[in-house]
């Protein structure tokens, strides 16, 4: 039995993505796909004593291309977005811990393409959370056409035996595709999550999985859904 998931490369992104990687053996990142303006590929939210703010990678205006093909030019925005994470996160009780071995990734690091940038990123907040999930990306792979028929083309060439996909895939994916290969769908639930302690006013569930961890540390676990798994 192999559990796999497919998804495209979010910026340090919320703490359900990382569930969700946990949650099967092997995680491609689906960046193959077009990329998306004023999504979740370049940007996230964090917490500030004003409320709810992004972070945003700077990529210029070209929508016409492929995630995978987003390249990084400038990189001034490392040290900005660093800066906005000490100003906003320096009194929570494991900024330092956590600046480590985030701080270097992105002060002592540059990254050519975006999706470097996010799978970096992705493979730190793992590391640190002892998810050990493998994670590759779609051009590991021979890609074939057709929405639901290239994941199942994925997912018979990761030889897996469950495909485990987000809710929003509902709208569109065929699920009968993958049942005449023998791969069973499994839709993954990310609602009942715990609150925990955050700063700045009202909980926000949906920020980026940094708050969590500058707050938490070594409990964050507790507040997710791995941990049970």
């Amino acid at each position: 039995m192999k559990k796999v998931a497919i998804l495209q490369s979010n910026y340090i992104p919320w703490k359900g993505y990382f569930d969700l990687i946990a949650a099967v053996d092997e995680f491609i990142l689906y960046d193959d796909m077009q990329y998306t303006k004023n999504d979740w590929r370049n940007r996230n939210q964090i917490k500030t004593p004003k409320g709810v703010e992004w972070l945003t990678v700077p990529v210029g205006q070209d929508i016409d291309r492929r995630i995978r093909d987003v390249q990084l030019h400038d990189a001034r925005w490392q040290l900005k977005h660093w800066k906005t994470l000490e100003a906003n996160y320096a009194k929570a009780p494991y900024f330092k811990t956590i600046a480590e071995w985030l701080k270097p990734l992105y002060l002592e690091q540059t990254h050519s393409h975006l999706s470097i940038l996010n799978h970096r990123l992705l493979q730190a907040i793992c590391t640190y959370l002892g998810i050990a999930t493998r994670i590759s990306h779609s051009w590991d792979f021979r890609l074939g056409e057709g929405k639901s028929e290239r994941l199942v083309d994925l997912c018979k060439q990761a030889g897996a035996t469950d495909y485990v996909s987000g809710p929003a895939a509902r709208d569109y994916l065929d699920e009968s595709l993958f049942r005449e290969q023998g791969i069973s769908v499994h839709w993954f639930d990310y609602s009942g999550y715990p609150a925990y302690p955050q700063q700045w006013g009202e909980f926000v569930h949906g920020v980026t999985v940094l708050d969590l961890l500058f707050n938490c540390g070594p409990t964050t676990a507790e507040y997710m859904r791995f941990v049970n798994r």
